[in-house]
């Protein structure tokens, strides 16, 4: 990497916003020990869809699964609604009642949804909720397919452009180097109709083998693969990355070079995804 690429990247880091999901989280201050992520109201674990990489379906699979409800701090500045399964199974109308009892309950909270976008009737759910993070990992119909189990590629492309006439809205790309990295500038032009571009590092559960068979672990593990990536991209888009990972990149660049930063390498795997906080009631 020449120095002038060193120096754009360094400038990328320094000057890349939070995402909006991620204020007020734990993970983005600094001063918190153990970190949790939001408050959030687990609606079903059910889905439509059969990602080739899902968490929610191995936390399934071994019993991990939360049940549904409220679960987090009292006191919440955030929710998210949901972490696990696909909340509009349950119906547009069904989400909405549920913002607007926990409106009742907490008074000025922003609601965060996380949705594949499959579901969701945007007229219906208007502006209801502050943000929502519609999910798409892959750039035509024959990838969406592969990776998602079903064809509704269409529908979420339509919904992300009519979500994002309604509220804030972000497209969430999972980064899944050998399967869709060759898509991505494709989603990135998808995601510039949207208000943010936020690309995950991918978490592996060895029980997802079909993305096992496919995926390239060692890019996929690669800092260096991830952050030039999201540079990339923001050419074409308002890419973000999750905070607590940006926090923790300004952290080591106060004192090594970025040289450094793109030979450090994660641990992508993961054993069980479990619910860090106590579940403290339901609606139902």
């Amino acid at each position: 990497m020449t120095l002038i690429n060193a120096a754009k990247i360094r400038k990328f880091l320094e000057n890349l916003p939070y995402p909006a999901h991620c204020i007020y989280c734990e993970g983005i201050d600094e001063k918190a020990e153990n970190p949790v992520h939001h408050p959030s109201y687990e609606v079903t674990p059910s889905c439509n869809l059969r990602c080739i990489f899902c968490y929610s379906r191995i936390a399934e699979l071994k019993g991990a699964a939360p049940k549904p409800g409220y679960y987090g701090s009292l006191n919440p500045k955030a929710i998210t609604i949901s972490q696990y399964g696909e909340p509009f199974v349950v119906g547009t109308e069904r989400v909405v009642k549920i913002i607007r009892k926990l409106r009742e309950r907490f008074g000025e909270v922003r609601i965060d949804i996380q949705t594949n976008g499959t579901l969701l009737d945007p007229e219906i759910l208007g502006n209801e909720a502050d943000i929502v993070m519609i999910s798409l990992d892959a750039g035509s119909r024959e990838s969406y397919v592969e990776i998602a189990g079903r064809d509704y590629f269409k529908k979420v492309v339509e919904n992300i452009e009519r979500m994002s006439e309604q509220t804030y809205t972000a497209v969430r790309t999972v980064f899944m180097p050998g399967v869709n990295d060759h898509e991505l500038e494709r989603i990135a032009e998808i995601a510039s109709n949207a208000d943010e571009f936020f690309l995950q590092p991918i978490s592996i559960y060895r029980e997802n083998t079909e993305l096992m068979r496919r995926l390239d672990v060692e890019r996929a593990e690669s800092l260096g693969e991830y952050i030039k990536t999201a540079y990339r991209l923001s050419e074409i888009a308002e890419v973000r990355i999750p905070g607590c990972l940006l926090l923790n990149m300004r952290w080591f660049l106060k004192e090594y070079d970025v040289g450094d930063l793109l030979l450090v390498r994660r641990d992508a795997f993961g054993s069980v995804p479990i619910m860090q906080r106590d579940w403290q009631f339901s609606f139902d």
